[in-house]
């Protein structure tokens, strides 16, 4: 079988926030508003920088700037090539790929087949503890950089499965066939490193040395601006139709949406929701909204024997109004959670997840006394990336006191860059928010990451379910492929780890300085190498 031979990526565009010229701001835009070809960003800040050290849809915005994968994605959502000439497979397990040769890193450095064989092991190796460690799960050779007794140091820190057979040849063999590899490839963490990077990583990432269409400009001052210009020595297919960007970072949306209005920026991916109705009144064709891949979901720490009954957790789903909480948060333009696929992904199934997503107050008490009720304090875990998540868990509090009879309920609000390493070391005592965008537009990356390992933050494990993704990733047929990822998400419903409550609609805006924006809906996001600056 062969994928992507001589494809090369089209430019998906970049989604931008928009700017209220109506009001009297002013046109310019943001902080490089003064003629020099250059716009500005806003968003929350980054955790890290290294590519497979972060899953993190703020880290990409940088990232997709500064490094070119071997596969990209289109704007319909298909995998073409980037750095890559071909990718080839002849079993779906053993799959070849061809480097486009010519490619530089920013410092000079030649990108060859190692650069992603060296990057690809640093961060699969077990004791680096990156972020994005298990989507290189699939590689021969995981399972001995990541030993099941964490203190025990691997034998090896080389992913056996990557064969450098020249420098422009990578050979890779994964641990089972996978149908969706090409699609993998396009994920951020599949970033090549330079050699530089080894020699100091905390250096490294304060000043990334990439190999994409834009070079960073100085150093990464935490929560501070990060500025990208372009880099002269680019040959790849998304070359930048303007002269920089700089993503400057905010700890509140609600911040961010004054300074697009004010003209300090000049690109807002998300609007906060109690803005919206505004925004769209007063932006007009600035005002860019999208269909999104994102869900937001409730999950549960079943390392926690409180949350240990399927019972209790389909009463929390239960007792929870998701169409009550899209109206009163985001004026009713969610699309309240049916399943655990969002619309836009193929394998969405309307009503798959039936009666347990169906607000029913009765059933859930039901459900709830069955299983034994909830003793002690619940604590409702997220972040402050957004004001409506605590708009929302405030209702979902008051629903699950009123419904249940659970008295005692806490939040605990962490920072939106420590929030998800906080999950990682499992410290949360309770149900947390998290949300799922789509990495790559693929049913598998929702459910095996979510699910079965990457995302998987719940600490449950099903062999049923696992079984059936094996074999829908080898399945040779697309639909057979479907038929049995919706079979695993049908198990996933009925224990019910993790609640799905309702996928986004993307709403963001750009100044009238910017043109030519467009916000994809995987984890390219905003691709800031078209736009055009006036």
């Amino acid at each position: 079988m062969t994928f992507l031979r001589g494809a090369r990526r089209s430019a998906a565009a970049l989604a931008a926030t928009a700017l209220v010229a109506s009001i009297g701001v002013a046109a310019c835009g943001g902080d490089g508003g003064t003629g020099d070809g250059t716009f500005t960003v806003g968003h929350p800040e980054p955790d890290h920088l290294v590519p497979g050290n972060t899953t993190s849809s703020y880290a990409f915005d940088v990232l997709s700037g500064l490094f070119e994968n071997l596969v990209g994605l289109s704007k319909d959502g298909k995998p073409v090539n980037q750095a890559a000439e071909s990718v080839t497979t002849e079993d779906q397990r053993v799959w070849t790929i061809k480097i486009r040769a010519g490619q530089k890193f920013h410092n000079g450095e030649p990108v060859t087949a190692g650069s992603f064989a060296d990057a690809w092991s640093n961060a699969a190796y077990g004791p680096n503890a990156y972020e994005a460690n298990d989507y290189f799960s699939q590689i021969k050779g995981y399972d001995e950089l990541n030993p099941e007794d964490e203190k025990a140091k691997p034998a090896t820190d080389r992913l056996s499965g990557l064969k450098v057979v020249d420098d422009t040849t990578l050979e890779v063999t994964l641990n089972e066939p996978f149908n969706q590899f090409p699609q993998l490839l396009t994920y951020p963490a599949f970033a090549p490193m330079p050699k530089a990077a080894f020699k100091d990583l905390k250096a490294y990432e304060d000043a990334p040395i990439g190999n994409g269409p834009y070079r960073i400009e100085g150093k990464w001052q935490r929560n501070g601006p990060v500025k990208l210009v372009p880099f002269s020595g680019y040959t790849g297919p998304r070359k930048p139709q303007n002269k920089g960007v700089t993503w400057k970072s905010y700890s509140s949306a609600d911040t961010a949406y004054t300074d697009l209005r004010a003209g300090r920026i000049d690109v807002l991916q998300t609007i906060p929701a109690a803005k919206v109705p505004e925004a769209k009144r007063l932006m007009g064709e600035r005002f860019l909204p999208r269909k999104t891949g994102t869900i937001d979901y409730l999950g549960f720490p079943l390392f926690d024997e409180r949350f240990a009954s399927a019972d209790l957790r389909k009463a929390f789903s239960m007792a929870i109004d998701r169409q009550g909480i899209n109206k009163a948060v985001y004026n009713g333009d969610y699309i309240v959670a049916d399943s655990l696929l969002p619309p836009i992904i193929a394998g969405h199934r309307p009503g798959a997840c039936g009666e347990l997503c169906t607000y029913n107050p009765a059933e859930a008490k039901k459900l709830f006394d069955k299983a034994g009720g909830f003793k002690g304090t619940l604590e409702l875990y997220f972040s402050n990336a957004q004001p409506t998540y605590y708009q929302w868990m405030q209702i979902v509090a008051n629903s699950l006191k009123q419904n249940l009879g659970i008295t005692d309920v806490q939040f605990r609000q962490v920072p939106a860059a420590d929030y998800f390493a906080l999950l990682g070391r499992r410290e949360e005592k309770g149900p947390y928010r998290q949300n799922w965008e789509a990495d790559y537009p693929s049913a598998q990356n929702y459910l095996q990451n979510m699910w079965g390992s990457v995302g998987n933050r719940m600490g449950w494990k099903s062999k049923e379910f696992d079984d059936l993704i094996t074999k829908a990733n080898s399945a040779g047929d697309e639909q057979e492929a479907l038929k049995l990822y919706n079979q695993a998400e049908d198990v996933a419903i009925r224990e019910m780890p993790q609640i799905p409550l309702w996928t986004w609609a993307g709403q963001g805006g750009r100044s009238a300085k910017v043109d030519n924006v467009t916000i994809t809906p995987y984890a390219t996001g905003l691709l800031v190498h078209e736009v055009t600056v006036k």
